[in-house]
């Protein structure tokens, strides 16, 4: 039995788990794992119906993904209230991405209630969808296509108890935030992700940096090489630390040209503290990388949060890569250069 199942409910459909609502150690180790991205894409749990509490038969069911930070974050914000849990088979994707991705749909809703038999339980049940699945599920088109009515309900699971007492939602419910903590636990997810191409572009910079007058040097691979990489994290540090920490402060809209800002001032303060140790061409092409990585990776975030739509994710990156592709050949081929001037 799967550790956060604390009992099982007889219903008119069989025996329903029944779960916690607060963590257990193991809980949080799997949280931490997810969060670092070791577990990201297998953390999911089975679709299905669920109970916290002892919820009556007309008790509301609340609609969440099968992704488990997202069934966790719902489960351990309902302490002390009885209600069920409809938890959606959405590929083990947050309620928010598979709305966009068409996994939290209209259709996936359907199919939902009508293999777990809610009906059964409750013949006019009212489920409560998470307000970020807006974008892929038609509330209208569910009460249509199934018989059963559908609301939206907050967009934190921590104002939950509130709306199933007041049955409506403040505006404030209604308010997208992107503060310093929401930002901030991003991180670790996206330096984890970088550690494959990092290993690459190592190999690739090492290599490149032993090209010079004599066709290739080891020694020179060696030393140039250990520079490059320093700008590297630089620029990774630059782009996946300092911008989504500071954020608000950066000029500009769009991600990537948010990103431009920190890497431009760590581009110029690493170049100049080479003075004396590398060529002038060889400063400007550090330079030049530690802005091109901060802004590729401060571009990563607009995907991070509901501020941006997939238009507004497509329109960004089709005005920052070209930049930061031009950007890195110059870089590059001052860097490649160098030796030979």
């Amino acid at each position: 039995m799967t550790a956060f199942v604390t009992d099982f409910l007889p219903t008119p459909i069989g025996p329903v788990p029944q779960v916690a609502t607060s963590p257990s150690a193991q809980d949080r180790m799997g949280t931490l794992f997810a969060r670092i991205g070791f577990t990201r894409n297998q953390y999911q749990v089975s679709p299905g119906l669920y109970a916290v509490g002892h919820p009556a038969s007309d008790a509301p069911f609340l609609v969440t993904a099968n992704y488990k930070l997202s069934f966790d974050a719902l489960r351990f914000n309902l302490d002390g209230v009885d209600a069920w849990l409809l938890v959606i088979d959405t590929r083990g994707i947050n309620v928010w991405c598979a709305a966009g991705k068409g996994t939290f749909s209209t259709e996936e809703v359907i199919f939902s209630v009508e293999q777990t038999g809610i009906k059964e339980i409750n013949k006019r049940p009212t489920l409560i969808l998470p307000q970020l699945a807006a974008t892929g599920v038609c509330a209208l088109k569910v009460e249509k296509g199934c018989g059963v009515r559908a609301l939206f309900g907050p967009i934190l699971t921590r104002d939950l108890p509130q709306f199933l007492q007041e049955n409506t939602a403040t505006e404030e419910m209604r308010c997208v935030t992107f503060t310093m903590r929401e930002r901030a636990v991003l991180i670790p997810v996206e330096l984890y992700l970088l550690f494959r191409p990092f290993g690459l572009f190592a190999l690739a910079a090492f290599l490149f940096s032993g090209i010079g007058p004599d066709i290739f040097s080891f020694s020179h691979a060696w030393q140039r090489g250990l520079v490059f990489m320093q700008a590297t994290i630089l620029g990774l540090f630059s782009g996946s630390f300092l911008v989504p920490i500071l954020l608000p402060w950066l000029y500009g809209r769009q991600f990537w040209v948010k990103g431009l800002w920190p890497g431009l001032v760590l581009g110029a303060l690493f170049a100049a503290g080479r003075a004396g140790q590398s060529t002038l061409l060889e400063q400007l092409a550090l330079f030049l990388l530690i802005t091109t990585i901060s802004s590729y990776q401060g571009m990563h975030f607009t995907g991070c949060t509901p501020f941006t739509s997939l238009s507004g994710v497509d329109y960004e990156m089709r005005r920052g890569i070209p930049f930061q592709m031009l950007l890195l050949m110059v870089g590059f081929m001052l860097w490649i250069s160098a030796p030979f001037i």
